[in-house]
This record gives C-alpha cells, structure tokens and sequence, in this order.
C-alpha cells in the first residue's frame, strides 16, 4: 500500500478508537461492579474441549 494509504487507515483506526471509547469504559465499569461468576464461562469450554477430544477419539 502507498503511504497515503496508510496514513488514512492509521487515521481511521484512531478514530474508530476514539469513537468506542466511552462504551469500553461503560462496560469496564459495569464488569468490576459485577460478582465473577467463573463457572459460567469453565463449563462451556470444558463441554467444548471434551467434544473436540470426542471426534479426534472417533477418528
């Protein structure tokens, strides 16, 4: 790419930053106040992990 283009995509990135800065610092806020529910996210995973380890067994 040219360097104009990449000037231009460098601009575009900073001010799609900019642009969703505050939602990412609304959602940080709301994640600290929120209790951690760990178990939640481990089981998916673990089901998910036990399946892939399931189809390379069958293979």
């Amino acid at each position: 790419m040219s360097t104009m283009e990449n000037l231009a995509l460098g601009a575009l990135a900073l001010l799609l930053l900019f642009w969703v800065r505050p939602g990412i610092n609304a959602a940080i806020a709301r994640g600290k106040q929120t209790p951690a529910d760990w178990q939640s996210l481990v089981l998916p995973i673990g089901l998910v992990v036990m399946f892939v380890l399931f189809l390379i067994a069958m293979v």
